[in-house]
């Protein structure tokens, strides 16, 4: 391929990713705005309940990426009518692991929310919503399971299609649930919470319809995988699972550490991370484009077009964020005053998010080779420096800085930015040496 035509296949790949992941952005943030309307305290509860949710999912979520390391291996190596097989494990493993773990997690919720906050009001509007979004957790991680598969066989249009039904959804039910419209309770933080689980559901539905019309002759319900094929699922989606875990468990904690230093301060803190992801995630979605063409030319057997492949993909990655994060740069009270209504809030929030914007191009290198290196199977290592990073230098740091030596919200950010850009240096040197291209799928 000429250069042209490799940034036309990174393009006809990731665009479609990227539009469902601006569909998320948008869905984040409209249900930012529409609890906003509630006030700093149902802001906050919402803030901790996503990301308790995130949380407890990201074991169940690994298996998206298992789905799609070992699909785009065989797309690579021509076997497309197969190439379904992992699909069908991911969709058994996420009944057998997520059922049972949600039903638990919703009884005992009451218990182990409170470990993230002591706000008696924050733990009245945050343990409903939790309750309600583990309910869909089955549905969430079979959602995972079918995205690693669209994007592996080049079908990322049909994930983008159902992503902006189950937005769309999600807008409207959070209008009739939390508002109390069209005849409905009006429920507030809860009715945001119910309205991200069913549309959740949705979501399932639309992709079982895909797969029935577009992965027949891939294998989808064709049969059980057999043994070899759920171990290889297990040993991949264990580590990326893993990884999701810590993450999330990181970013909890982050809250709570921002819990510490003050409500206002983490009511802040939640819509300066909803707003970050609009610029990360469209970063995430050229890594799940990478993710699948390191695979297929692995399975092709060509390890330098498989390294090509992710320097490719980061260029264009970080011209594209940079353009997005240049409003936020210039002008973040622009964007915060949708969200922030209130004038101290609002001025809080105003400087780390300049600092963000203005480092998140960089950012997304290191997110976009993270998930090379889980696209070419690699998922041990990506868990393991991802994790460290964070654990081990960003939240010690972070808490030093906030509740110890109370130096603010912009001294919290600055060490976020920090370990972004120390992460992104690591996983290009993890590329440049090439060791994954020895990993087998």
């Amino acid at each position: 391929m000429t250069q042209a035509q490799r940034r036309q296949r990174i393009l006809k790949l990731a665009l479609p990713i990227i539009g469902g992941m601006t569909s998320q952005n948008v869905l984040n943030l409209v249900d930012t705005a529409m609890v906003g309307v509630l006030g700093d305290t149902s802001l906050a509860g919402v803030g901790l309940g996503g990301f308790a949710n995130f949380l407890l999912s990201a074991f169940v979520l690994g298996l998206g990426a298992g789905v799609q390391a070992m699909a785009a291996r065989r797309v690579g190596q021509g076997d497309i009518h197969i190439a379904a097989v992992p699909l069908n494990g991911g969709l058994l493993l996420a009944l057998g692991a997520a059922v049972p773990w949600s039903i638990c997690l919703v009884a005992l919720a009451p218990h182990y929310f409170p470990w993230l906050t002591s706000d008696p009001q924050v733990l009245a509007e945050g343990v409903p919503y939790l309750q309600a979004r583990l309910v869909a957790m089955t549905a969430l991680s079979m959602n995972y399971a079918f995205r690693g598969f669209w994007n592996a066989v080049d079908k990322s249009m049909l994930y983008m299609r159902t992503l902006i039904v189950m937005h769309a959804s999600n807008i409207v039910l959070n209008w009739v649930f939390i508002f109390g419209n069209l005849g409905a309770p009006e429920l507030g933080s809860l009715g945001a919470g119910i309205a991200s689980s069913v549309s959740t559901f949705v979501g399932v539905g639309s992709y079982f319809l895909l797969g029935m019309r577009h992965a027949r002759s891939s294998g989808f319900l064709r049969g059980i995988p057999d043994r070899r094929t759920i171990r290889t699922m297990v040993r991949l989606a264990v580590p990326a699972g893993a990884q999701q875990f810590f993450f999330a468990a990181g970013m909890t904690v982050f809250m709570g550490i921002v819990a510490r230093v003050g409500t206002r301060e983490l009511a802040a803190a939640k819509v300066l991370v909803d707003l970050i992801l609009v610029g990360v995630l469209p970063g995430l979605g050229f890594g799940l484009a990478a993710a699948s063409l390191v695979g297929q030319a692995l399975g092709r057997g060509e390890p330098e077009d498989a390294k090509r492949w992710g320097y490719d993909v980061v260029r264009i990655a970080i011209a594209t964020v940079f353009i997005l994060a240049l409003p936020a740069a210039i002008g973040p009270q622009w964007i915060l005053r949708v969200f922030l209504h209130d004038p101290a809030t609002l001025e809080l929030a105003r400087l780390p998010m300049r600092l963000v914007a203005i480092f998140l191009a960089f950012d997304v290198a290191g997110v976009v080779l993270m998930n090379a290196l889980i696209g070419a199977g690699d998922t041990r290592r990506a868990m393991l420096v991802g994790t460290s990073l964070q654990w081990l230098l960003f939240l010690p740091v972070a808490y030093v800085v906030g509740p110890l030596f109370q130096l603010g919200l912009t001294a919290i950010f600055i060490a976020n930015i920090v370990y972004r850009q120390l992460q992104s240096i690591v996983f290009l040197g993890i590329w440049k040496r090439g060791a994954w291209t020895q990993v087998k799928v």
